[in-house]
């Protein structure tokens, strides 16, 4: 019996999961591409390096994707692995590709990146780069939305496979709807044959969605603020995130960095100061919205004109969540009706306040969420 599937039976029986025959499966699964990936050949004198098929997972929210990636990660046999937000991953790329077309031609030829018939082309030599960094490249949340993204992902990911890089993904869509829509989708095409010729894909087609029944185990408003709000927004992040490690992540928006201190499972944990009392935009709230699912927001306080700022990025930031069906999570001064309760701008707030209601019924917390764009 193999760490992953272990781990999860170990789960199951301290009452922290339920039994669900798909995620055995995946578990199996995870713990088979485990094996193969200890087993595999390294290359040397009289023989190649070989490829590991990984593994694509996806389904609806809820089915423990992130949970399952959480269990093989932890003790994949791979030393040099990455775990990490493909959104984060692809402006990380995006970063590599302006600074190798900003060397000049002698720098290039003196890279240790360099790669041979590439030519001016950065995308052979970031390849390489990434593949020196980690053979395991384990990616949550995986989606296409943007089409600088969608234009290099075919070529990158074919150079990836070649030096031999595993790819373990999990997402909320089969490869074959990826960038759906999307402009010049032509060209994205490789990409989900690439992907597919390099891992298998396996859906978790789960019945219930077990985030929701997570949500709905306790309220998602807390108010006043104080000790029991806090203490309930811990076993809000503990309930939701099944124990996962908290992670840090990057996000860029418009080539500007927002950091997420805290996040796991497709959770996210801010307070209201990191988001509303610093100088953000929709743009940075959509960002957060395309990459996750759910966030605990802490310490909202009472708004007015003295902080109208404030107040209008609060507006903002509850206008891109509702959008995109993001779930909510939150410790307030006060129920919504009384957060804005008099002076210029409470008028506006009520839209606020409707939305905020809204978002803590159980048709709010059972709908999907909504793709959008990240910038």
């Amino acid at each position: 019996m193999g760490y992953v599937i272990e781990r999860y039976e170990a789960r199951i029986n301290d009452g922290q999961l339920m039994p669900d025959p798909v995620q055995a499966e995946a578990a199996t699964a995870l713990d088979d591409l485990a094996h193969r990936l200890a087993n595999r050949k390294t290359g040397g004198w009289f023989s190649k390096a070989e490829s590991v098929t990984g593994l694509y997972m996806w389904g609806g929210v809820g089915r423990g994707k992130s949970m399952l990636m959480d269990l093989f990660f932890e003790h994949a046999p791979v030393e040099a692995r990455r775990r990490v937000h493909f959104h984060e991953f692809m402006a990380e790329v995006h970063d590599r590709l302006d600074a190798w077309r900003k060397l000049s031609e002698d720098e290039r030829k003196r890279s240790e990146w360099r790669v041979k018939g590439a030519g001016d082309d950065p995308i052979a030599p970031v390849a390489k780069q990434i593949a020196s960094e980690a053979n395991l490249l384990c990616f949550d949340e995986f989606q296409v939305t943007q089409i600088a993204d969608a234009m290099v992902l075919a070529r990158l990911f074919e150079a990836l496979f070649e030096r031999h890089v595993t790819v373990v993904a999990t997402s909320n869509r089969h490869p074959n709807d990826l960038y759906k829509d999307g402009i010049n989708r032509p060209l994205f095409l490789p990409f989900i044959e690439h992907l597919k010729a390099n891992c298998d894909v396996m859906e978790l087609a789960s019945e219930r969605d077990y985030r929701l029944d997570r949500l709905i185990e306790a309220p998602v408003w807390y108010a006043p603020l104080g000790g029991e709000s806090e203490r309930a927004l811990d076993q809000a992040w503990d309930r939701l995130t099944l124990g996962a490690e908290p992670q840090h992540c990057v996000l860029t928006v418009k080539g500007r960095k927002l950091e997420v201190h805290r996040e796991a499972a497709g959770v996210a944990r801010f307070t209201f100061e990191e988001l509303c009392a610093r100088p953000l935009g929709s743009r940075d709230y959509l960002a957060i919205a395309a990459n996750f699912n759910t966030v605990i927001l802490s310490g909202i306080p009472t708004l007015g004109p003295e902080n109208r700022n404030e107040a209008a990025r609060f507006v903002s930031l509850i206008d891109a969540f509702y959008e995109a069906k993001v779930k909510l999570v939150a410790s307030a001064a006060a129920e919504p009706e009384e957060l804005y309760p008099e002076g210029d701008g409470s008028f506006e707030f009520e839209r606020t306040v409707s939305r905020l209601h809204e978002m803590r019924s159980t048709d709010y917390l059972a709908e999907e969420r909504i793709e959008i764009e990240a910038e």
